[in-house]
């Protein structure tokens, strides 16, 4: 068993709600600016989200459990060996829908071909986002 004094808490939170509430030795997850990855007694940190998977170890142990989690932008805090991220959506692997995720995918691409033909910037823009939720919530559900 890991030392409990070396776990940290760490929440996830949407407008839906709490939807991760754990103790943790290690959390890693995408910034706009890189990966990043923070342990027990880590400085405070205040960092935005990328679109990406977050990636939470429960424990020190060699059999630990990860948990993978698809989020979609957000926000990342941690002071306090408390670990926050307030993002948009936020999804465990074990409760994406893949097929819907896929469904997303098709359309995303869809649109981005049309929005490519029409020159429409602001539509790429959108189309590329969605795009890179969907195969972001489809990398997630397949790690874990």
């Amino acid at each position: 068993m890991a030392d409990p004094e070396k776990l940290f808490q760490v929440n996830i939170v949407t407008p839906d709600g709490v939807i991760y509430s754990h103790r943790a030795s290690l959390i890693s997850m995408r910034a706009i600016d890189g990966v990043r990855s923070v342990m027990y007694d880590h400085l405070p940190i205040l960092t935005p989200l990328a679109i990406g998977e977050v990636k939470i170890k429960r424990s020190q142990e060699m059999s630990q459990a990860v948990n993978h989690i698809a989020v979609s932008g957000g926000y990342f805090e941690f002071s306090n060996n408390v670990a926050t991220i307030i993002a948009d959506t936020a999804e465990l692997s074990r409760n994406i829908d893949v097929s819907r995720a896929q469904e997303a995918r098709d359309r995303a691409q869809k649109r981005l071909k049309e929005a490519k033909e029409k020159h429409d910037r602001m539509s790429i823009e959108r189309a590329q986002v969605a795009l890179r939720r969907a195969v972001n919530r489809i990398s997630v559900y397949n790690s874990k």
